[in-house]
This record gives C-alpha cells, sequence and structure tokens, in this order.
C-alpha cells in the first residue's frame, strides 16, 4: 500500500524539476522541406543548425505545439548566404516546402574597350584579345596594361584595375601618324597657276613635295580660259599626277577694262594677278577680262595702294582712275621652296644669291620672281614663280649635264707638230748663246 503512494510522489517530484518550454515541444511532428539548387549547403532556423542538403533539399522536423521558428538562413562557403522568412508551422503530419537559390560569390571582372577609329587591334597584358569594341571577361581582380594599335596612327597604351564582379571602360583615342606624298601637276596650255587648297602654289608643270596624306583640292587658273578644279587623294610616299586640259573662253564672254593712275608708272593688279604698269600718257588696259565683278589694284611705291571692284560686261569696256596717295604701303611677302636634282646647287632669286638646295627663302616680295639655279659640271637652270603674300612658290629643278666641246678632227696632231717645232727651235737659240 506505500509502494504506489511512493512511486506517485516520486514522479510528481520528477515532473515538477521539468522546464515549462520542454513540456510544449511535445504534440504532433510536421516538416519544412528546405529546397536548395546547391547540395551540401548548411540550413539554420532562427540561427539553429539543423542539417546539411542532400539530393537538392534537406527536410527538417518541427512539432506543431512547440515555439515556432521564424528564419530560415542557408549557406555555402564560396555562395552568397539566403535568407527568407519561414511560413507557418504546418499541421500535424504534413510538409511545408521552402524554396532558397544560392548565388555564387563573383571572383572575376571584365574590361569593356573601345577606339576612335573603332578597330583597333587590342592586347591585354601584350596578348591580342580582339579588335575594338571588345569585352574580355573573366579576368582575376588586379592591375591589367592594355594597348590599342592600327595602321596609320600611333599605338597608345593603358592601366586598368580589375575588381571582382565589377565592368571597367577603356577608351582608346588614336592620333593619325602624319604621313607625305606628291603631286605633279602639268596643263594644256602650260603656265596655269596652281592652288592646293586655296594657297597659291606656283605655275605648270609644278611638283608639289611633302604634301600631306589626304584629299586635296587642286586648282588651275589662266587668263582666257575657265578655272579648272579637282579632287586628289595623296598616298604616303607616292607621286600623285594631275594633267589640266584647260578650256578656252569664247571672246564674246569677255571686255576690258582701262586704267589710268595718278602718277603713271604704277603696277595694276587684276584679282591680284599682275597685268603691267601704267603708262606716262594715255591709258593701259587689261583686255580679255570676264565678264562679273573684278578687283583692280593700282600700286607705287611712296604711295598707298589704290584697290576698288569694277563690273565688267561682254564686249564693253570699264574704267578705272587711280589717284594715289602718298603713303609707306607694307610689302607683302611669301617663301619660295627651291628643290634640285641633283642637289647641292646653288639658287639665285632674282640674281641674288640665296643659298644651297634644299632651300626654303622666306621673305620674298610678293609678285613675280626669277629663279636660278646652278651647279657645276651642269647647265644652268631658270624658271619664274609667282610669290603670293603670305604663302609658298615651289622650283624643282632638274639639272642635266653640261656636255664638253670635242676637239676639231685632225688638231691633235698639227698641235703635237707645232709644239715639237717650237721646242727645237728654243734649243737652237740656247746653243748660239
Amino acid at each position: 500500500m506505500f509502494k504506489p503512494l511512493i512511486l506517485g510522489m516520486t514522479l510528481l517530484v520528477l515532473c515538477a524539476g521539468i522546464p515549462a518550454a520542454s513540456a510544449l515541444i511535445g504534440g504532433d511532428e510536421a516538416w519544412y522541406r528546405i529546397h536548395c539548387n546547391i547540395d551540401g549547403a548548411d540550413v539554420y532556423f532562427d540561427g539553429k543548425y539543423q542539417g546539411t542538403t542532400y539530393g537538392g533539399s534537406l527536410d527538417v522536423p518541427v512539432y506543431t505545439t512547440g515555439t515556432p521558428y521564424s528564419t530560415v538562413r542557408v549557406e555555402k562557403s564560396g555562395y552568397h548566404t539566403y535568407s527568407i522568412s519561414l511560413p507557418s508551422t504546418p499541421a500535424a503530419g504534413e510538409t511545408r516546402n521552402v524554396y532558397t537559390t544560392l548565388q555564387p560569390v563573383e571572383t572575376a571582372g571584365s574590361i569593356y574597350v573601345t577606339s576612335s577609329p573603332s578597330g583597333a587591334a587590342i592586347y591585354l597584358n601584350g596578348n591580342y584579345r580582339g579588335t575594338a569594341p571588345v569585352t574580355i571577361g573573366d579576368l582575376s581582380p588586379g592591375t591589367y596594361t592594355l594597348e590599342a594599335e592600327r595602321s596609320g596612327y600611333r599605338s597608345d597604351i593603358s592601366t586598368v584595375t580589375i575588381r571582382a564582379g565589377q565592368q571597367s571602360n577603356v577608351q582608346f583615342t588614336l592620333t593619325p601618324i602624319e604621313q607625305y606624298g606628291a603631286i605633279k601637276v602639268t596643263s594644256s596650255p602650260s603656265g596655269a597657276y596652281v592652288y592646293m587648297d586655296g594657297i597659291y602654289k606656283g605655275r605648270t608643270p609644278l611638283l608639289l613635295s611633302s604634301v600631306p596624306v589626304k584629299k586635296h583640292t587642286i586648282e588651275l587658273d589662266l587668263a582666257d580660259y575657265y578655272d579648272w578644279r579637282t579632287t586628289v587623294s595623296v598616298t604616303s610616299g607616292v607621286t600623285s599626277y594631275v594633267d589640266a586640259r584647260l578650256a578656252s573662253i569664247p571672246s564674246e564672254t569677255t571686255g576690258a577694262i582701262n586704267v589710268i593712275s595718278y602718277p603713271a608708272g604704277a603696277d595694276v593688279f587684276l584679282d591680284d594677278k599682275y597685268q603691267g604698269k601704267t603708262p606716262s600718257s594715255g591709258v593701259f588696259t587689261i583686255s580679255s577680262v570676264k565678264a562679273g565683278s573684278h578687283t583692280v589694284r593700282v600700286a607705287l611705291s611712296g604711295y598707298l595702294d589704290y584697290t576698288t571692284s569694277v563690273g565688267v560686261s561682254v564686249a564693253t569696256t570699264s574704267h578705272v582712275t587711280a589717284t594715289l596717295q602718298p603713303g609707306s604701303q607694307p610689302v607683302a611677302t611669301g617663301s619660295i621652296a627651291v628643290t634640285s636634282s641633283p642637289s647641292g646647287a646653288e639658287v639665285y632669286i632674282d640674281n641674288a644669291y640665296k643659298g644651297i638646295t634644299p632651300l626654303t627663302i622666306d621673305g620674298i616680295p610678293a609678285g613675280s620672281r626669277a629663279v636660278m639655279v646652278a651647279l657645276a659640271g651642269y647647265g644652268d637652270w631658270a624658271t619664274t614663280v609667282q610669290v603670293g603674300a603670305g604663302s609658298t612658290a615651289s622650283a624643282s629643278a632638274s639639272l642635266s649635264p653640261a656636255s664638253t666641246p670635242a676637239p676639231a678632227a685632225g688638231m691633235a696632231p698639227f698641235a703635237v707638230i707645232g709644239a715639237l717645232g717650237l721646242l727645237g727651235l728654243l734649243v737652237t737659240l740656247h746653243r748660239r748663246d
């Protein structure tokens, strides 16, 4: 009778020592099924480890009468940790699915490379990686050297620092390499004024050297002929040829201009082209002037230039009377570039020695200038160039060897005989002495 009572009291004492929280864990069992795209991921409920995923999931048992869990955390080395709130506790015997996705931690970066102009060859640490624009990926963090190369342009180098998970952008702006060619200009008839890109260069036939590689406009101008124009693409190290066939202007499309100056003896220019001098009496006539508007300039040393606009009509004569005012007129100058083949020849401008070819002479007064090139053993070469203010006229001399006169036939024997006779006479006179 006392044993059951003692046993019951013992159980009551033991139950009284169990914490109240343990009494709540009991009850029916349910499950959370944690799905994960990566096997081997550790699963935590409210920070408590519950197991590791295998075969794409992990079943975690819970008690319906226990304290519910609120969050789940899934993590694995090399991946970003995934945390989410748990749905409500499933009912007894029920399984509730929770889906998680782990993303790998990015350990590489990339570079996006562009160039201006596009199409440059791109090298990364000396290794070719394609032509711009190009993306270079899967690069470990660190500092790299990039180089861009393109034909006709100077190469460019840049350094770039790569960070994990980031893309760096690099833009190369390449600088063209200055290259030169030449243009040989001829015309029929010759003697036409040559302008390149609007700048006077000389008269045909004319060789233009050291011409930058690009497109240039060549224009020819000759009195009584229509202006002629073309475009030339110059290639490095190559001479391009321009041969202009000028078309004459019918006479019925021209007129004339009569010019009188006070004082007389002044230089007359039509559209900055020299025409002649005003006479001491009477008028100076410029004939075959194309119909339209023209500029006449009258210049005389010690006087200010007189410039006026003149309208010319077909088969009519316009008149200009220039009363010059005393004063100093700024001297307009240009340059003359002289070359010769062979080089090393002496250069004379208006009969004044200037130096040795190749030679560029600056400070030459604008107007028509005589150029002579001389070299021992070669025939002299001469031409006339038109020097424009602020521009460079060209003269290219091709020297020909000078011919040596051959002795007249039959003269050599007689010269020898005469020399021997003279020698004999000298000997005889000496003996007599």
